[in-house]
């Protein structure tokens, strides 16, 4: 069997395992919505009055989508590590032609493939609760590279984590600052100036400048989405290299 023929049954069978698990379907693709509903449909603030969600519905197109291109990635392929590292399932794949950086990669392209879907459920709820944004075509790459750069943090997580359940409460108590630390639902201007330089260590925070320029104010996102393919990059590598597969 071909690379990509491994690669393509190992994203086969972990697809069919998403769809088998009714919590991650449901996580992965109404929860965001359920935001969505919450805060950008019923929650009414003043512009201008200086508090959190003062500014126009679309300016918050990247925080709805980090929802699910931050979490989806980084609690399903850090507490799948886990698991196979508790039930020696690394140690059985090794003995296959299978690769570590194959493994990593399939369950990346699940992940590409479900959170891709899901933030396009999200656009369509965005434009229901009449978000003013545009579709830009940047979308189709920052959404991908951000959730394979937290497939790699991801990997690195289940891999250091003391068990499933430490992966899952480690990928939350990763997941949760950088969502609200990373300009997506705070404006930057909200930080203290000393906390400032600080978001910038962020990888989430290049995600949401690039959609934010891409799809609201018009700016360019060239040097963010050059960010976060770098960043991408490098933690797969890492998330690769740190998988504990026996050879």
């Amino acid at each position: 069997m071909t690379r990509a023929g491994r690669v393509r049954s190992e994203a086969a069978a972990t697809y069919r395992t998403f769809l088998r698990r009714r919590t991650a379907v449901f996580f992965t693709f109404f929860f965001p919505v359920l935001l969505i509903v919450i805060f950008a449909g019923l929650v009414r603030t003043t512009s201008g009055s200086g508090g959190l969600f003062t500014e126009p519905t679309g300016y918050y197109v990247p925080a709805y989508l980090a929802t699910v291109v931050l979490f989806t990635p980084l609690s399903r392929v850090s507490s799948t590590v886990a698991r196979h590292r508790e039930g020696n399932r690394f140690e059985k794949l090794s003995t296959t032609p299978l690769t570590r950086a194959e493994w990593l990669a399939a369950h990346a392209l699940v992940n590409v493939a479900l959170v891709a879907a899901a933030c396009l459920v999200l656009l369509l709820a965005l434009l229901a609760t009449g978000a003013s944004f545009a579709l830009s075509p940047w979308l189709a790459v920052l959404v991908p590279v951000t959730t394979l750069l937290f497939c790699g943090v991801g990997a690195v997580i289940g891999s250091l984590a003391d068990g499933q359940d430490g992966a899952i409460a480690a990928s939350n108590g990763v997941a949760l600052p950088l969502l609200f630390l990373s300009e997506t639902f705070v404006q930057p201007a909200l930080f203290p100036a000393w906390f400032r330089p600080v978001v910038d260590l962020s990888p989430l925070v290049y995600f949401a400048r690039g959609v934010r320029a891409a799809t609201f104010s018009g700016g360019d996102p060239t040097a963010d989405a050059a960010v976060v393919v770098v960043l991408a990059v490098v933690a797969f590598v890492v998330g690769t290299l740190v998988i504990p597969w026996t050879e």
